[in-house]
């Protein structure tokens, strides 16, 4: 009889943990008919109608979406971009460091060995501007070139 219960217990948590929804944002071209699918709680960067950007995570609920705090409608959306944390850590890590050390070693050889090593400080700057910046080169889907989004639940 344990076993029994115990088997029932395991089938109705296994069935809970499956049967579980998911919220996404499909994303079509409808000359191309290509399709891209963002699940729920990934970070993007969103610009409105209104001239709004909001980055950070997105959930989905009924025909608009939340980004911290703020219900965005999906027919307001002007543009959508998948923001990797990843990514964006690295290349503004990789131009800030990069510059910081470039504007080093050009003081530094300029001071001590060579003037013209100064100008070496000038691409310093481009880099740590840029990021600071936090470049994003992920593709921006936006409904001028025809994408469209519509929100969907997935079933796993």
């Amino acid at each position: 009889m344990k076993k029994l219960t115990v088997l029932m217990l395991c089938l109705f948590f296994a069935n809970i943990l499956c049967a579980q929804d998911q919220q996404a944002i499909r994303i079509t071209n409808r000359s191309t008919q290509k399709e891209i699918l963002i699940k729920e709680n990934k970070r993007i960067i969103v610009e409105t109608t209104d001239g709004k950007k909001l980055s950070g995570r997105f959930s989905v609920a009924d025909n608009t979406i939340t980004i911290d705090n703020e219900k965005l409608e999906i027919a307001n959306i002007v543009s959508l971009k998948r923001n990797r944390l990843v990514t964006s850590s690295l290349t503004t890590g990789l131009l800030v460091y990069g510059g910081t050390l470039t504007a080093g070693f050009g003081v530094l050889i300029g001071v001590l060995i060579q003037p013209s090593a100064f100008l070496l400080v000038i691409p310093a700057a481009g880099m740590i501007y840029a990021g600071i910046k936090s470049p994003n080169f992920n593709k921006k889907y936006k409904t001028q070139k025809d994408w469209t989004f519509e929100p969907i639940t997935l079933s796993e």
